[in-house]
Formats: structure tokens, C-alpha cells, sequence
């Protein structure tokens, strides 16, 4: 099976979604206050978190459900979502918050 066919599946693209709406959280709170560290952990950081977290439980299903039936289309998949999830967590440690 394509690698493309597997991404019309929620639980391959929900976690793409949810680093994507992480990522927009970062630069959002970028764009309306610097990179200046807060000295208070506001609501961005805590979306930003939830939004990380939530993504746990939707790739582990995912790759319980579709690693056993097309392992190859389903690593693919299983690596793009994790370089989502690296993409999001970057500028968080590029900036040191």
C-alpha cells in the first residue's frame, strides 16, 4: 500500500495536525511577545504541551493498527509524523524556553 493512502487514515494525520497547530502556537506567541523567555509559563506553553502530549496516544494507535498490515507505508508515515513532531519541539530549544 502507498505511503499516500495511509495519510486519508485520522490517526495518520491528526498528529501531522496537531505539531502543525503546536508549531503555529510557538510562532504566535513569538510574533505577539519576542523571544524573550516570560517569567511566567503562560497559556502558549501550556497549548503548546497539550498539543505535544496529545499526539502520544494517536501515533501509538496508529502504529498498533497499521505497522502489522503494511509496515513498510506505515514506517513512512510513522517517520513523518515524528519529524512533525521534532519540527514543532525545535524552535522551543532554539530559543531555550
Amino acid at each position: 500500500m502507498p505511503p499516500l493512502t495511509l495519510l486519508k487514515q485520522p490517526s495518520a494525520i491528526l498528529p501531522l495536525l496537531l505539531s502543525l497547530a503546536a508549531l503555529t502556537t510557538v510562532f504566535v506567541h513569538l510574533a505577539m511577545f519576542g523571544p524573550a523567555p516570560q517569567p511566567d509559563e503562560g497559556a502558549a506553553a501550556h497549548i503548546f504541551q497539550l498539543l505535544m502530549v496529545a499526539q502520544a496516544p494517536i501515533i501509538g494507535f496508529f502504529a498498533i493498527r497499521w505497522l502489522p498490515r503494511s509496515p513498510r507505508s506505515a514506517l513512512q508515515v510513522l517517520l513523518l509524523q515524528v519529524g512533525a513532531a521534532f519540527a514543532a519541539l525545535a524552535p522551543v530549544f532554539w530559543l531555550g524556553w
